[in-house]
């Protein structure tokens, strides 16, 4: 249903603070609120009323559009201070009368109710009243009486913690369709996949309109990966040992991450191929199709970022020869993978957050890709890493800048050449080194766009990165 007791203007300033939000930096407007169903099943006493709404809004800036962001409000009779950094307005509610509405996932009352919501089936439930599905997989007992927290370091969608047992990821950004961070966590836990999170279950709304048979994934339910520590993070510490050592090269630190690089050139190899027996054979994909996406990607981004035009002519040639190829092989993929997307277990190295690029669109990020693009996606974080801590570190030492640099690209070209070693198994052909090098400039591309809306002192790095690949 469409609430229209609720002024939009609340959603615009509560959406415009938070860190999920997609469309930072965009003039837009919310164009309707629709309420899923009735309050969300659970099972805590006195809790609050749980009402998820679906805000839909409309850009108008040239490049358009409309998009569709999950919002559940946790609604009180009287303000909560505990709340407070979490309010997003105050209404008369038809059936509840004048609430203060709160972000839901930064309540521990509301949030208890959606882990028990999923601890009532071993299969599956829908409730009625919300038409909201509970799924859950075999093999794992929640533990009802973890206490939840909001993890805060998450960008694109909310995530809970419950203890240290289980993980809820709530996406913010929502379309219809099946989420991939969902299929593919399924498929990899039902096949026993060791270099992933296990998958316990996902919230699943269907619209009850003419759309009636196209799901909407909510939220999904997740293994707690207790001993690990963000890739990022580890990459990141290396790089900060290295610097550390000024007499030393990286092979020579103790903080050397190459090992580190083989393994996980290794887990993504593994996870690669249980992803071809998880899902159907794909037909194979043209090159030149491809590559025309890469140079249809270069000209919008020429909009964006002048500095580019540059090296235009370098990034066309690369994907000139990508278009030269011919037949590739593709398959279902990570899509966007980078270090913050893998997570260092005593186990070994787990690879999380299937969901894709959330720039794209669902469709695409549901079709199948070449492994390629995962590779290039690692490669490129690999020389991200060790540029950002040279950028503070030439703040602190402007005249040893020269130096800081050479030994940001040896941190970077050391760990690449191992992960990719690792990963391939052996030497590249042509056609693979011309693919991986056409996807990395693709990713490079997207990265400038990227940094000059949300972050534009870091266009540095990738566009040091597209001068490269332009001379070479």
């Amino acid at each position: 249903m469409i609430v229209e007791h609720i002024d939009p203007e609340l959603f615009v300033r509560f959406l415009s603070r938070t860190r999920w939000f997609g469309g930072k930096g965009r003039p837009f407007t919310v164009t309707a609120v629709h309420r899923v169903g009735a309050e969300v099943p659970g099972g805590v006493e006195d809790g609050p009323p749980v009402l998820l709404h679906l805000v839909e809004l409309g850009y108008a800036d040239a490049e358009g559009g409309t998009e569709v962001y999950q919002v559940p409000l946790a609604l009180y009779p009287e303000a909560q201070t505990r709340l407070e950094h979490a309010f997003i307005g105050w209404w008369e509610e038809p059936d509840l009368g004048w609430v203060h509405a709160y972000d839901a996932l930064h309540d521990r009352v509301a949030m208890k109710n959606w882990l028990r919501s999923f601890a009532r089936t071993a299969d599956e439930w829908t409730d009625e009243a919300s038409g909201l599905t509970f799924h859950r997989l075999p093999g794992h007992e929640l533990d009802l009486e973890a206490q939840p927290s909001l993890f805060a370091g998450e960008q694109s969608n909310s995530s809970v913690l419950y203890g240290e047992d289980s993980v809820m990821k709530l996406f913010r950004k929502v379309t219809a369709g099946a989420n991939p961070d969902i299929t593919v966590h399924e498929a990899l836990t039902r096949a026993g996949a060791e270099h992933v999170a296990a998958l316990y279950g996902w919230v699943e709304w269907r619209n009850g309109g003419q759309d009636a048979d196209e799901v909407h994934h909510l939220a999904m339910l997740q293994q707690f990966l207790r001993t690990a520590t963000d890739g990022w993070d580890l990459a990141l510490a290396s790089v900060r040992n290295l610097f550390a050592e000024a007499d030393l090269h990286a092979h020579e630190v103790g903080g050397d991450f190459a090992g580190e690089a083989t393994r996980l050139g290794d887990a993504l190899r593994e996870v690669h191929e249980a992803l071809t027996h998880a899902f159907p054979a794909a037909e194979p994909a043209d090159a030149a199709d491809l590559a025309a996406g890469m140079r249809a990607r270069l000209e919008d981004a020429l909009g964006v970022v002048p500095e580019l035009e540059e090296h235009a002519a370098g990034l066309r040639a690369a994907y000139d020869r990508v278009a030269e190829l011919g037949e590739i092989r593709v398959q279902r993929i990570h899509g966007d993978l980078h270090l913050g997307q893998t997570m260092r277990t005593s186990l070994g190295w787990k690879i999380v957050d299937f969901e894709g690029e959330p720039a794209k669109p669902l469709a695409q990020r549901q079709l199948p890709d070449s492994r390629w693009r995962d590779v290039a996606g690692m490669l490129r974080s690999f020389d991200y890493a060790p540029h950002v801590v040279e950028r503070a570190a030439v703040e602190e030492d402007p005249e040893g800048a020269a130096q800081l640099a050479y030994r940001a690209d040896e941190w970077a070209q050391r760990n690449k050449d191992h992960f990719l070693a690792a990963y391939a198994g052996g030497e590249l052909t042509p056609e693979q080194h011309a693919l991986l090098a056409g996807y990395v400039a693709d990713k490079a591309v997207y990265e400038t766009v990227y940094e000059t809306r949300n972050r534009p002192t870091w266009v540095r790095i990738p566009l040091q990165a597209i001068a490269r690949i332009g001379a070479s």
